[in-house]
């Protein structure tokens, strides 16, 4: 290869590898496996040492991770966090040990093995025993600052007890736990936003949310293993995990100290199939030299250090036909395409079905019916289709057609401008829509109707006694006690006949008439309505009071509300407006349901912003909006919407909307800060 040839294929190699880094790192998405990106970054190390002339200063051998996001104040690394080198195979540690060996001269030493959990790398810092700062590695000179939101991780100390150094750093993995991880994603199903990727990338993009509730509410944890700073008093790595162990940090017992290079092997085999029964997901395992005096003495590259490196498991992957494929419809009546395998072992687990996403996804991958097909769990909770060998396709196969009617109700499907999902139309006719909106509202979280299961809602259907939740509460005892339903099996048309006792429809009934007590917020939440999960019914209720008048708020109004967006805004807008929802709500009611807040006892503080009017916009460090509110009431003062010039004062925070400042620059208006408002009501 000429020098010219040579400069042509790094230039290529590392522009494709900073568009996945910007991908990972920026917006939270992987096209390729790392397995994948590791060969491209290997490739590109391979022609940096044979042309040492080409390789430049911005390479991307010489970051750690990708560029710094401005949305957190950036943090300079007291302790630089390098990455770790990466490995395939049993030949290249075998060549790393025998780097360790030469670099070390004929002394003895041994390893201690960690499982590399798949998260996101976190600094925590402490002083005294207090949590002061939690950085993300960033490009590993300089990271975010996410304390707020890692401080909403259980598992991270905000205060250590016993006898601890002074100062002290400590790093560890921020994790999206599986359970939580399906949670997170059967919530977000239910509200018709589109399902998280993987573990990972979720808990990055979480640990970058401005809201700390939000976060708070995805229950991330988080792993420790690596302690740093001045004076410690221990001589090994493992004593430094035993030790904040000790403190109370939350250190995954999977870790072992392995005397020789052969042991390592071993803990390697030993992990690779019962990694899959943790509740966090791991792609490797990270091997490091236990002397600290001896990772000393073999130091660092300019990217790694020489005396660590991690193995990584390639990802659970299987080939098996495309027997079929198949069309759920949502409650919102999303339409999702599901692959139907060839029964295949796969991590453990027998595996007949794959996600396939939307209609892009499949003419993307070109499937064809019989196609043999390569399906992965690496990173992935739900099995995914990943590709399909062309050698094994069949002559005489064609691409597969999208359905364009549905495939329950044979309403014509249409698709949202901006959007993948194709979707069904008939609301008020499609039976899975129909009995997706009841299971939402008889939910827990939502009406409570606990005794009310899915096959008695069903036998409701077949009944042709309700056809929305409204008419749960037209429902008599006589209409339940008795009742027959049909039980369909997993054959179908196979079913069982069964009838409601007396005492399972005195259940029934009563769960129905004790749901009229449920707060506003969870019948908000109740209503199904798209993008408004539990979290922002809530902000919805407090903000309104009253449903009527959130009927009546227009988009302009619903994005004043913290953390409401375009999306939701016009979500709001577009089920009010439908006299199909109004009149349901009516009915609601009528039967005496809660469609307002109760009404709290306004607190009184003083006077000094009597007959005073202010408008909120920004975000806050102290309060939140609606907390301002609160505060600005019981000071005597007045909060309007709008910008005018009757205004006093527009109480101004960070990112607050440029249009608002320009308008009340313009009309000489009174803009004042957080601090500015707080010495107002102190003075």
């Amino acid at each position: 290869m000429t020098s010219a040839e040579a400069k042509k294929r790094i230039d290529a190699l590392s522009e494709q590898i900073d568009y996945h880094n910007d991908l990972y790192y920026q917006k939270n998405v992987s096209e390729i496996t790392d397995y994948e990106f590791d060969k491209l970054l290997e490739q590109l190390i391979a022609l940096e040492n044979e042309f040492p002339e080409l390789k430049s200063e911005d390479s991307p051998t010489q970051r750690v991770g990708g560029t710094i996001t401005k949305e957190f104040e950036t943090v300079v690394h007291k302790y630089r966090m390098l990455s770790l080198g990466n490995t395939y195979s049993q030949e290249e540690l075998l060549d790393f040990d025998g780097r360790v060996a030469k670099g070390l001269e004929g002394q003895e030493y041994e390893y201690l093995c960690e499982l590399k959990f798949d998260g996101v790398a976190l600094s925590l810092t402490y002083e005294n025993g207090v949590l002061k700062r939690a950085v993300t590695r960033g490009d590993g000179t300089q990271g975010d600052d996410i304390t707020t939101n890692a401080r909403t991780i259980r598992t991270i100390p905000l205060k250590l007890k016993g006898d601890v150094p002074a100062e002290f750093e400590v790093r560890g993995e921020a994790f999206f736990p599986i359970k939580e991880f399906e949670r997170v994603n059967a919530e977000r199903e239910d509200i018709g936003e589109d399902r998280l990727a993987n573990p990972r990338n979720a808990a990055s993009g979480t640990l970058k949310m401005q809201d700390s509730k939000v976060v708070a509410h995805r229950k991330l944890d988080c792993y420790l293993y690596y302690l740093l700073g001045e004076d410690l008093n221990v001589e090994n790595h493992s004593d430094a995990v035993q030790a904040i162990a000790d403190w109370g940090f939350n250190v995954s017992p999977t870790y072992l100290r392995c005397k020789d290079i052969h042991a390592v092997l071993d803990y390697i085999k030993s992990w690779e199939e019962k990694r899959h029964d943790l509740p966090v997901e791991t792609d490797g395992i990270v091997i490091k030299v236990n002397s600290l005096s001896q990772q000393e003495q073999l130091g660092f590259t300019a990217k790694n250090p020489r005396w660590a490196i991690a193995y990584k498991y390639k990802a659970e992957s299987a080939t098996t036909v495309l027997e079929s494929i198949s069309y759920q419809v949502g409650r919102t009546g999303a339409i999702t395409p599901v692959a139907n395998l060839s029964p295949v072992l796969l991590a453990g687990t027998t595996v007949k079905r794959a996600s396939l996403h939307n209609a892009n996804e499949i003419a993307r991958l070109d499937l064809r019916i019989g196609d043999t097909v390569h399906v992965e769990k690496g990173g992935e909770i739900i099995p995914k289709v990943t590709a399909v060998d062309l050698n094994l396709r069949q002559v005489d196969s064609s691409p597969v057609n999208y359905i364009e009617f549905c495939p329950e109700c044979d309403t014509k499907l249409e698709q949202k401008e901006g959007e993948a999902n194709h979707y069904c139309t008939n609301t008020e006719g499609c039976p899975p829509q129909i009995l997706g909106r009841l299971e939402h509202f008889i939910q827990r979280k939502a009406m409570n109707i606990d005794s009310l299961g899915p096959e008695t809602l069903r036998g409701l259907l077949d009944n042709g006694l309700i056809r929305n939740y409204a008419d749960l509460y037209d429902l008599t005892f006589e209409q339940l006690n008795g009742l027959e339903f049909r039980i369909y099996s997993d054959k179908k048309g196979d079913y069982s006949v069964r009838s409601l006792r007396e005492k399972s429809a005195t259940n029934i009934y009563k769960a129905i008439q004790d749901s009229k007590a449920v707060p506003f917020e969870r019948l908000l939440f109740g209503l199904g309505i798209r993008f408004v999960g539990k979290t922002v019914a809530e902000k919805l209720a407090n903000h309104f009071i009253t449903v009527e008048a959130l009927g009546q708020a227009t988009y302009d109004q619903l994005i004043e509300v913290p953390e409401i967006g375009d999306r939701i805004a016009e979500s709001v807008v577009e089920f009010f407006s439908d006299p199909k929802n109004t009149s349901l709500i009516d009915r609601l009611t009528q039967a005496g349901l809660q469609l307002a807040m109760e009404k709290k006892e306004q607190i009184i503080e003083g006077n000094n912003l009597t007959d005073k009017t202010f408008v909120i916009s920004g975000v806050f460090t102290q309060f939140s909006r609606d907390e301002l509110k609160e505060k600005i009431k019981a000071n005597g003062g007045k909060v309007v919407s709008s910008i005018s010039g009757k205004l006093d004062y527009l109480l101004a925070g960070d990112k607050m909307g440029p249009s608002k400042l320009e308008k009340a620059n313009k009309l000489g208006t009174n803009i004042i800060s957080e601090q500015d408002f707080l010495d107002m009501i102190a003075s």
